[in-house]
């Protein structure tokens, strides 16, 4: 697609500098590293660097005009846009230069602290299986029917999500179900789209510190926003922040639950089920049962989130029901088949109110022994460290500490955060402690006995390992298949 400059900010708040109105612009970036002939390049000022510095070199590559926040010497070739906020007017250009894809699909976007990947999975497969096309948008990446692509974030930005939106459209996609951050929503990547529905999961303290939030209260806000964006949204009554969540939303509220009264709610013979190496659960919803292929009473909540979803989109029962039983969502609680006499389960479990949530719910199986092998991010909040090695340390019979995602700092330090929270939670649950991530799950895998459930958290859907500035492959399921061949 190709729109003149002129009219592409016309109606804005833009400002052109210098160069020529009718310059033709074909896409929108803010790395400097994609830019070229056609681009509209976006100065963005970040935690880290400034994407006024990164101007030049996005002209030397090509790109046809720039847009910034405040004046910057450039080539007198160069068109030129100023406005007074620039993230927020990418994602307002973005929107028109690809025609606003948005508004050619039924678009939901699902927000919580757990469950989003999940509950989002969940509805794409009840869609597909009512006979729709459906994209899906989240921390598993970007895909739709034939294609799938890697996301630097869980909600991209908002240049990124609009070329992505616009592809589905043109591949016949008439449906996408996207995860949108709180992190996501303060950076204006969603700006300007309205969803048909948002899902509310649940809320929990968790990306609060440096470069995120300042506070529960400000996280609280960002996912309540989603909403102020929506048509309807679907509301998990059990959470005991949904009062905040809902007030002062605008849009038709629907509700879901197990326990409070709900618009949806399912009844008291929920069950538990294991077959084979695959746990999952059972539920039954005005007088209809239905099966998720997934663990525990957190599973049931994401199926009823995507359930209540579904209906209000007019999709049928028995779509409902079959998309339910056979969604499989990468890396969240996903079984590894083993030909052996114990369960092998990865998730993407990487603070303290995912793992306790998912150690719980396997707990409920009674497993012989649980097991768990986790390590902890670095560069992040030391408290997630405590706080993992203490909810591990309680719920898990035995433990096996090791590296995820170390980055630049040492591993040993993470180590010793983990160890202290691990004294914190049960200074008497067994643990052992192998620094590289592959001999760990070796060692765990090794050691699992007949009717154990081995979890290997942290990484879930991930497929590399950062560790002292390298990027490494780590396919973690091919691993365990590998290993467990031999």
């Amino acid at each position: 697609m190709a729109m003149d400059l002129r009219r592409l900010i016309r109606g804005t708040d833009c400002r052109l500098l210098q160069g020529e109105p009718l310059t033709g612009i074909t896409s929108v970036c803010c790395d400097s590293r994609c830019a070229g002939p056609g681009a509209l390049f976006v100065c963005l000022a970040g935690q880290h660097a400034d994407g006024h510095t990164f101007a030049t070199q996005a002209v030397a590559a090509g790109a046809a005009a720039v847009l910034c926040g405040h004046e910057i010497p450039l080539p007198a070739g160069c068109a030129v846009v100023q406005c007074p906020d620039p993230r927020r007017m990418m994602a307002v250009l973005s929107a028109r230069l690809y025609d606003e894809p948005a508004r050619a699909m039924t678009l939901v976007g699902v927000t919580g602290t757990k469950g989003k990947t999940t509950t989002a999975h969940l509805l794409a497969a009840i869609l597909q299986a009512d006979g729709r096309r459906v994209g899906l948008l989240g921390t598993n990446g970007a895909s739709w029917p034939g294609h799938r692509h890697d996301l630097n974030h869980t909600t991209p930005e908002s240049c990124d999500l609009q070329q992505l939106l616009r592809r589905m459209v043109d591949d016949g996609c008439d449906a996408c179900v996207m995860e949108v951050s709180s992190l996501g929503m303060r950076a204006d990547r969603v700006a300007g789209i309205e969803f048909d529905i948002g899902v509310f999961t649940n809320l929990s303290p968790d990306h609060i510190g440096p470069g995120e939030h300042a506070d529960f209260a400000e996280y609280l806000a960002w996912k309540r926003a989603l909403f102020a964006q929506c048509r309807a949204g679907v509301f998990n009554m059990d959470d005991p922040w949904v009062g905040k969540i809902r007030q002062g939303v605008p849009c038709r509220a629907v509700t879901y639950g197990l326990q409070q009264p709900a618009d949806v709610r399912a009844g008291a013979d929920l069950a538990l089920t294991r077959t084979g190496g695959r746990l999952g659960a059972a539920f039954t919803v005005d007088g209809v049962r239905y099966t998720v292929g997934m663990p525990g009473v957190f599973s049931v909540y994401n199926a009823l989130a995507a359930l209540t979803a579904a209906r209000l989109l007019g999709a049928g029962q028995d779509a409902i029901r079959r998309g339910l039983a056979g969604a499989v969502v990468r890396g969240r609680v996903e079984p590894v088949p083993v030909d052996a006499p114990f369960t092998v389960l990865i998730d993407y479990a990487h603070n303290e109110a995912a793992a306790e949530s998912l150690l719980r719910t396997l707990r409920a199986y009674r497993p012989a022994r649980l097991v768990v092998v986790f390590g902890c991010g670095g560069e992040r909040s030391r408290l997630r460290r405590f706080g993992m090695g203490s909810v591990c340390a309680r719920l898990a019979d035995f433990c096996v500490i090791t590296e995820d995602n170390s980055r630049s700092e040492p591993l040993e330090t993470i180590l010793a955060d983990i160890r202290a929270g691990l004294r914190l939670g049960n200074p008497a649950t067994p643990f052992a402690e192998i620094p590289d991530r592959r001999q760990a799950i070796y060692y765990a895998l090794d050691h699992a006995g007949p009717g154990d459930i081995v979890a290997i958290i942290g990484k879930g859907h991930e497929a590399t390992l950062e560790r002292g500035g390298l990027t490494l492959p780590f396919p973690e399921r091919e691993i365990i298949e590998e290993y467990m061949s031999r």
